[in-house]
């Protein structure tokens, strides 16, 4: 579904882009990705949105045929946040342990304490941690939006069958300067349209 609104109360949720993953062979230039992230991250301050920085730092203890993809010990800063997401005292820091960002974290309850309805993704793995943040997003009642040109993957068809098959039954998706042309566009909580 084409993105149509965002609801006043709308967070940005930043999927791992932290050191220990930036380095992958992306299907799209990792730095875009990150320079697109970091302009919705901007405006979402400006806004005074909550914005939440996600890394990952384990997974859950199943088998699977595949093995373990992310497991400790990491190598020192494997974990750290990238500094171009310059974390900021009002950011939410979420650690999680799984692909999503709900399932291992109190994530859903520090976003409804501050009356957030929807939430806007971007990061890394589009077929990974974005889709599975997405969905669990989704059930846990949010509206959700996806920032196609802020997500990529390291393989081309999974990115592209989450776009075209999966993210349409979770929500609404747009590029990163459409969502902030419906965030420049907003009016203040005085009713009077905030200066972009």
């Amino acid at each position: 579904m084409p993105l149509t609104t965002l609801d006043p109360n709308t967070a940005l949720l930043v999927i791992d882009l932290q050191q220990g993953l930036v380095t992958g062979n992306f299907i799209h230039p990792i730095a875009e990705v990150i320079n697109r992230t970091r302009a919705l991250i901007d405006v979402f301050r400006v806004k005074h949105l909550p914005v939440a920085l996600v890394n990952v730092a384990g997974r859950p203890p199943g088998r699977t045929e595949q093995g373990p993809r992310v497991s400790a010990p990491f190598s020192a800063g494997w974990t750290d946040l990238l500094p171009q997401l310059d974390q900021q005292p009002d950011d939410l820091l979420v650690t999680k342990r799984s692909w999503g960002a709900f399932a291992t974290t109190d994530l859903e309850r520090r976003l409804k304490a501050q009356g957030v309805t929807q939430v806007v993704v971007t990061g890394i793995v589009t077929s990974g941690g974005v889709e599975a943040t997405a969905r669990q997003a989704y059930e846990q009642g949010f509206h959700v939006t996806l920032a196609l040109d802020a997500i990529t993957d390291i393989r081309k068809e999974a990115h592209e069958y989450s776009i075209s098959n999966v993210f349409p039954r979770l929500g609404e998706t747009g590029s990163s300067q459409e969502i902030i042309s419906l965030l420049e566009g907003r009016e203040g909580p005085t009713g009077l349209k905030e200066p972009a």
